[in-house]
């Protein structure tokens, strides 16, 4: 029966990689193309991108991880394999969820709609808020990439004896410190984004309010950008809440070594918010949308007339 499971648990992981990779290379791939065209790319477009190639280095990293704890364990626990596996995760995990929560601000700022001078200060250079915040993660980035590599090199010098590592104790300690930096560093993110997500509720019952005494006009643009970017942060903090959760079960799994399946059904559940949302992603942007239905009709066989239409 376990040989069974881990060959479910092996095709799973396989079919989550393929589908993260399609969707995340297909965001990369229209961006790139639309940036050839003409010859330059939109903030959401630029940080679409960078958000997707994160995510199919995350999805690499995360699945040759994967692969090598379940077809050769011993690769796993060498000195320079266990460096590798820890920092080439955490860099591209954190890419992916930075980039995800400015994402989720710029949409803030784009739409959300006060008169507060703070708030349109702010607002009208979006831009540089968005680089400015990307660019303090990095000094985050540095700060937990350099503790974690001074805390393996710690442990791997207190136990020459390398078969000790994974010891049920060290491996104990080992996870206790690990996830006590991955709760310093990924918790930063999900306030910023609730945060955004508030206020963006908030500046939609304003609009709602403003425009009730008109009544309900044929189309109202304000109302339609409010509830897509409700729908994107929403759809983000759900996805990110989830991988957040089984990401501490994973680690306290593997700093007990108590149970093997719960260990690769988080795994599984870690590796669902880099792969799908992405599709929330394409279905949240206009143009990519069409990208999609346009490659989805041609696949079909059959030609779309609307060829060029936005939504």
């Amino acid at each position: 029966m376990s040989l069974v499971l881990h060959g479910i648990f092996l095709v799973i992981v396989g079919l989550l990689f393929i589908a993260g990779n399609l969707g995340n290379g297909f965001i990369a791939l229209v961006n790139c193309r639309n940036w050839a065209r003409r010859r330059k790319l939109s903030s959401v477009d630029l940080i679409l991108t960078m958000l997707a190639v994160s995510r199919i280095g995350l999805l690499l990293s995360s699945c040759t991880s994967m692969l090598m704890a379940s077809l050769n364990p011993e690769l796993w626990k060498t000195a320079n394999m266990l460096k590798m596996i820890f920092l080439t995760w955490m860099v591209t995990n954190h890419f992916s969820i930075w980039l995800a929560t400015s994402l989720s601000v710029f949409y803030f700022f784009k739409i959300a709609n006060f008169s507060n001078s703070v708030f349109l200060y702010l607002k009208w250079r979006v831009r540089k808020v968005v680089f400015w915040m990307i660019l303090g993660s990095l000094v985050i980035l540095f700060i937990s990439g350099f503790l974690m590599n001074r805390a393996i090199s710690v442990w791997l010098l207190e136990f020459q004896n390398m078969s000790r590592i994974f010891s049920s104790e060290t491996s104990l300690q080992f996870s206790t410190h690990f996830f006590i930096r991955i709760n310093l560093f990924l918790c930063i993110p999900f306030p910023v984004s609730l945060v955004a997500f508030i206020l963006l509720i908030f500046s939609l019952w304003r609009h709602h309010k403003r425009m009730r005494p008109h009544g309900p006009g044929p189309r109202d643009a304000s109302l339609a950008a409010h509830v897509r970017a409700l729908q994107m942060v929403i759809t983000f903090l759900l996805l990110y809440s989830i991988f957040f959760l089984f990401l501490i079960i994973q680690i306290w799994n593997h700093a007990t070594l108590e149970n093997t399946h719960v260990i690769w059904l988080s795994e599984v559940v870690v590796m669902f918010f880099p792969s799908f949302h992405s599709y929330t992603l394409i279905l949240g942007n206009s143009e990519l949308r069409q990208a999609w239905l346009c490659c989805c009709g041609r696949g079909a066989g059959g030609s779309t007339p609307q060829g060029r239409g936005t939504s």
